[in-house]
């Protein structure tokens, strides 16, 4: 009996692994090493950190205007690999946003350490900048969350946070945009 629950384990545990790693399998070994995701956005007509107005592209238009690595992501559902991101450590003051389109998604003082690998959030900026979906992919049952301008997949939200919230926004980092404050506040004061 010990030998089949030590095998369903391992069985199970293999393919939460595959999941962390499905959206990588198809990039190329220059795309892995690249963790550099294109902030000038000079490609993508989508991306306004001005603009709330919905973006509805065709799947086409998705692939022609991302990186490989954020498209994979965003856009069909993947998963980075565990602790890959520059984000999931990082300290810094500012404003976290969707690497697809700009929309502001979270504060960089609702962050925290959660230890899952990803980079994690209690409360996102506004209730309109996310959307919720059920998925019950893999045998589980979890809420995805997707960016509410454009609907990429950013990661899942689950119900084991920290106060005020009780919340742990547990999102990809390739699908995050930052900015600094300070840098926010140099442009602001340039007008």
């Amino acid at each position: 009996m010990n030998h089949l629950i030590r095998n369903t384990c391992i069985v199970v545990l293999a393919l939460l692994f595959q999941q962390c790693t499905y959206s990588q399998a198809s990039l190329s070994p220059n795309q892995l090493k690249s963790s550099n995701m294109d902030t000038t956005k000079k490609d993508n007509p989508a991306y306004s950190r001005k603009d709330s107005a919905p973006v509805n592209l065709t799947d086409e238009q998705w692939k022609k205007i991302l990186p490989a690595d954020v498209y994979a992501i965003a856009r069909q559902k993947g998963t980075e690999r565990p602790w890959t991101s520059p984000y999931e450590t990082s300290k810094e003051v500012g404003t976290y946003y969707c690497a697809v389109c700009g929309n502001a998604l979270f504060k960089s003082d609702t962050k925290f350490e959660s230890g899952c690998g990803w980079p994690s959030f209690y409360e996102p900026v506004s209730k309109g900048s996310i959307i919720y979906k059920a998925d019950n992919s893999l045998g589980m049952e979890r809420t995805e969350v997707e960016c509410g301008r454009c609907k990429s997949h950013l990661g899942h939200v689950f119900n084991d946070g920290p106060p005020p919230t009780g919340l742990r926004y547990c999102i990809n980092g390739v699908i995050l945009d930052f900015e600094k404050a300070k840098d926010a506040e140099k442009k602001y004061n340039a007008f």
